[in-house]
């Protein structure tokens, strides 16, 4: 049974998600601020952590918590599941590590289902890769087994978003996928300025490993489309 951790200092939303998750088949702890959650992960780290930005009085105490189990796990998956919808926040929260940034809007059966993509993706890197889950365009890799990219035999660390966006775009060089396209199969609910900020950020850890990638072109006034050069 996979434990869950919830980060939330706002009881009744805690006490909901547990409930919803447990129904789901997840052993489920929950914590109302930073301080008792770093307490109970030096005993023992869940499976996946789920975080609140504001916990308390520490308006970015999620951050903090956040820092600290990458300090003690590369691997733990971490999702920040918050009211704050900036894409300051969002960059920060992705950038300190998590794998993925959720809004509190998000209904329970997709916050599920997200879950549900995370533990999938960690189970599938401990088995051999499959050569039938490859797929390759130029450069790059996708292994849709274990939900890795590659460039230039480079891990590129993308989150589960970035990971169905770029996975959409690659299936098809030189097709424009829409905005709405992009939200479909990345099976999330957004409004455009966050789908283009996704995009940005996929960009930017390519062009941290090569600094000529160019490979994700912008049609504007339709969407964005892989060029396979």
């Amino acid at each position: 049974m996979k434990k869950i951790a919830i980060i939330e200092d706002e009881t009744a939303i805690r006490e909901n998600y547990m409930e919803m998750l447990g129904a789901q088949g997840y052993q489920v702890s929950g914590y109302s601020d930073r301080i008792t959650a770093e307490s109970a992960f030096k005993d023992a780290l869940p499976d996946l952590a789920i975080v609140d930005i504001g916990l308390g009085h520490e308006i970015d105490g999620g951050f903090l918590l956040c820092q600290t189990l990458r300090t003690l796990s590369k691997t733990l998956p971490i999702i920040f599941l918050t009211a704050r919808d900036s894409e300051i926040d969002t960059v920060c929260g992705l950038r300190m590590g998590a794998d993925d940034y959720l809004t509190k809007d998000i209904s329970l059966a997709h916050l599920a289902a997200r879950i549900g993509a995370l533990f999938r993706r960690m189970e599938a890197l401990e088995h051999p890769a499959d050569a039938n889950a490859l797929i390759t365009r130029g450069q790059l890799t996708l292994d849709t087994q274990r939900m890795q990219v590659f460039w230039q035999q480079q891990l590129v660390d993308l989150t589960v978003t970035e990971f169905w966006m770029l996975h959409s775009l690659a299936q098809r060089p030189g097709h424009v996928k829409s905005r709405n396209d992009l939200m479909s199969d990345a099976k999330i609910y957004v409004d455009d300025s966050t789908i283009t900020s996704h995009v940005k950020r996929i960009r930017k850890k390519f062009i941290v490993l090569d600094s000529q990638f160019d490979c994700i072109d912008t049609v504007y006034g339709m969407g964005y489309r892989w060029e396979q050069h």
